[in-house]
């Protein structure tokens, strides 16, 4: 099977059976949406999301937060991974957010990674979800997805590299949809120790399934 087959079959089976979408991340506005995936960095959205309504009650604002003592913070993120950095990385971001941006929330790439704790990865979320930009953030899920169901090459080392095969071969219109269809299909069936290859519906177009065929 080619790899522009294995992408229509991606599309095709998606658009159907989960033509919406979405980030599992809880927010109201554009600025709890970047604190939410700053979070988010190497920890999971449920945990997230059980932080963040009291934390954005404590500091509903980017010039509330930017206000904020690493103590005083810090106290709502700790169940959160790596609470020390991220408290950090907020109270920056949001004092940056203030400064330059006049509390709102930029909209380019290079601005984006300018604030603490912000990468290319919480960039291209940030892009895709507020702004609706074809971005493709390509965390473990995604970098794993990919890779299995042979959406890129297996020589394809870095995140870098599968973000900029996936927008090779997907439509700019359903870059930002298709983000999601991989996350959630990585987060929920094809996961890292133990994909759920019997129930898949996707197996009869993946490069694993496959290749697990012809070995048994």
């Amino acid at each position: 099977m080619t790899r522009k087959e294995r992408y229509q079959n991606l599309i095709r089976y998606f658009t159907v059976h989960l033509p919406v979408a979405e980030t599992e991340l809880t927010y109201e506005n554009d600025f709890q949406l970047l604190v939410a995936v700053i979070l988010s960095a190497q920890c999971t959205d449920k945990r997230v999301n059980q932080v963040t309504p009291v934390l954005f009650e404590a500091f509903p604002t980017p010039a509330a937060m930017a206000k904020a003592t690493f103590d005083e913070l810090h106290p709502y993120i700790k169940s959160i991974s790596y609470p020390n950095n991220k408290t950090k990385h907020l109270i920056g971001m949001a004092q940056l957010l203030v400064e330059k941006h006049n509390g709102k929330v930029p909209d380019t790439r290079e601005q984006l990674i300018e604030l603490p704790g912000v990468g290319r990865k919480t960039a291209n979320v940030i892009l895709s979800v507020l702004y609706d930009q074809p971005t493709m953030a390509v965390d473990t899920h995604v970098f794993r997805v990919s890779k299995r169901i042979g959406l890129v090459n297996q020589n394809a080392k870095t995140p870098l590299e599968v973000e900029k095969q996936l927008l090779k071969y997907l439509p700019e219109d359903l870059v930002a949809k298709a983000h999601h269809w991989l996350i959630l299909h990585g987060r929920y069936t094809c996961t890292a120790r133990s994909p759920a290859c019997t129930k898949c519906k996707l197996r009869t177009f993946c490069r694993y399934q496959e290749k697990q065929q012809k070995t048994s």
